[in-house]
């Protein structure tokens, strides 16, 4: 565990949220289940095809699938 106020602790869930906020349509819904719905959709776009530079340039699908196969 690091000391209290590291801030490199939440450091990707709050990049994840950023971006969420950033590239969604949250604010334009007017009931829950519409939130749910762009949510669901921002999380298949971001798993199966935003490719991120951190991980060689690959999906976190693709990033997992790449790991596995190196460990079989």
């Amino acid at each position: 565990m690091s000391r209290q106020g590291n801030c490199w602790d939440n450091a990707p869930q709050e990049s994840f949220f950023g971006h969420l906020k950033d590239e969604t349509t949250i604010k334009e819904c007017s009931t829950l289940d519409e939130i749910k719905k762009e949510i669901k959709q921002y999380m298949t776009y971001h798993n199966h095809y935003r490719y991120q530079w951190n991980r060689k340039k690959m999906t976190p699908v693709q990033y997992r699938d790449h790991l596995l196969r190196a460990l079989a």
